[in-house]
């Protein structure tokens, strides 16, 4: 083991260009490097947002959400049955049943179904323009994929909105 700059052990060996002098080193074996990030972990999605552990008002999880998606899809698919069953229909009618569903039920029919509610991070109204820009993402899939430790999509985080169960 060498110390090198501040007396900071490094594990490992030197490489790089000739001549020069770099090392790599073993810097998360360092006393107190990540110390901070570590013992602020949360116990349970939810617990930084102030949400319990379980029971109504918890993040709602995976396989809830999951089995919305596929009532939700499903109830757009059969919709889509009078267009002839046309992918842009299906894509409409179930950004439809989100766009109208969640602002006056604060939640889609599978939401419901499945226990569900969204919320807003301060409990107010959802109002209109959040379940629109949350819809668009959720279309595009990618945001929907994409949590955060509170397992919250980043279609939720850009609406500044939370699903919870009811």
């Amino acid at each position: 083991m060498t110390r090198v700059g501040r007396g900071l052990p490094v594990h490992g060996t030197r490489r790089g260009l000739p001549g020069s002098v770099t090392y790599v080193s073993g810097m998360l074996r360092t006393p107190g490097y990540a110390g901070g990030v570590t013992q602020s972990a949360q116990s349970f999605p939810g617990e930084r947002l102030g949400l319990p552990r379980d029971g109504s008002g918890s993040i709602g999880r995976l396989g809830r959400r999951v089995g919305a998606l596929f009532v939700d899809y499903g109830a757009a698919y059969l919709i889509s049955g009078f267009f002839g069953w046309d992918p842009l229909a299906i894509l409409a009618i179930f950004a439809a049943i989100q766009i109208v569903f969640l602002p006056t039920l604060q939640g889609s029919p599978g939401h419901r179904l499945f226990g569900l509610r969204l919320a807003r991070l301060d409990g107010a109204w959802v109002g209109l323009w959040r379940p629109v820009l949350r819809t668009i993402l959720l279309i595009v899939v990618i945001p929907a994929v994409i949590w955060d430790a509170d397992q919250r999509g980043l279609h939720d985080k850009a609406a500044g909105t939370v699903l919870v169960r009811s």
